[in-house]
């Protein structure tokens, strides 16, 4: 394995990432359908460069790398490329894997971009409390779940315009149809709430006995994100909610998500200085 370091494997995962929406958009132009098994390689060699990426990033901070906003950002692109893979084939829905490159390269490659993001790597950001990480890594993989609803939701926006349009050719006729993304969409939408359920349930075990830990600002932050969602599922499963709406609400409440994490990355504090620097009187 060449010993690169942890970046340079993320920018090669982005460059895949890109690699796959170039295969696809190309494919649109020339109005014919992409294929499936070349989409598919293209983002597991991505999804590879990036788990090993993440790996070299995790053991140099000690812990689950999701100490920044890059880092945030990287592990949702992360999050949604391997749903993408374990999901994709079982579902069947054409241009998915589509729209997963272009969130993926889209993710990775601003994340990559901007150097502030990354400016200051934290090291054992979860102390030594594994069910802490493993409540911060449920929360940002439902993240990912989020972010391959609102593709879905997308897609199903694309096909309800070319029914009302009456443009049903084209590219248009890749698009699977709009009963079979409502089903998608609300069955992505239940496994994201659960896991974001989960981990914030593991959270309240720490967090409610040490309430001095605990930001206020990460909190709020995340409950409005899961409540928001549990909101719209309730509201679809109740039939208030059309699955137009949905598929909008699905789209605005990802960009929403997606803000969060500034929030939760300016809420942590920077870790105490190390007890050889700390001066005495």
């Amino acid at each position: 394995m060449p010993n690169l370091t942890d970046r340079q494997w993320l920018w090669l995962a982005a460059a895949c990432y890109l690699a796959g929406f170039v295969i696809g958009t190309v494919a649109l132009v020339r109005g014919r359908r992409h294929s499936r098994m070349a989409m598919f390689a293209t983002l597991a060699v991505g999804y590879l460069f990036q788990t090993i990426g993440l790996g070299v990033r995790g053991r140099a901070v000690q812990g689950c790398p999701l100490g920044n906003t890059f880092e945030l950002f990287q592990f949702t692109a992360w999050s949604s490329a391997s749903l993408f893979l374990v999901i994709g084939a079982t579902f069947r829905v054409s241009l998915l894997g589509y729209f997963t490159a272009m969130l993926a390269a889209v993710l990775t490659l601003v994340s990559l971009a901007i150097p502030e993001w990354d400016a200051t790597a934290r090291t054992h950001v979860f102390g030594a409390n594994p069910w802490i990480e493993f409540h911060a890594a449920l929360a940002l993989f439902s993240y990912g779940v989020f972010g391959l609803l609102a593709l879905t939701s997308a897609m199903f926006l694309l096909r309800n315009y070319s029914l009302k349009s009456k443009h049903v050719g084209g590219w248009f006729s890749f698009l699977p149809s709009i009963l079979d993304l409502d089903h998608i969409g609300v069955r992505l939408l239940g496994a994201g709430v659960v896991l974001l359920t989960i981990s914030l349930g593991l959270g309240a075990v720490y967090w409610v006995p040490h309430p001095a830990t605990v930001d206020l600002v990460k909190v709020l932050s995340t409950i409005a994100v899961w409540l928001a969602y549990v909101v719209a599922l309730a509201l679809r499963l109740a039939g208030a909610l059309p699955a137009r709406r949905l598929a909008w609400a699905c789209v605005v409440l990802f960009g929403a998500a997606l803000l969060s994490l500034f929030a939760v990355n300016s809420s942590r504090h920077p870790p105490p200085p190390p007890a050889a620097a700390v001066s005495t009187p």
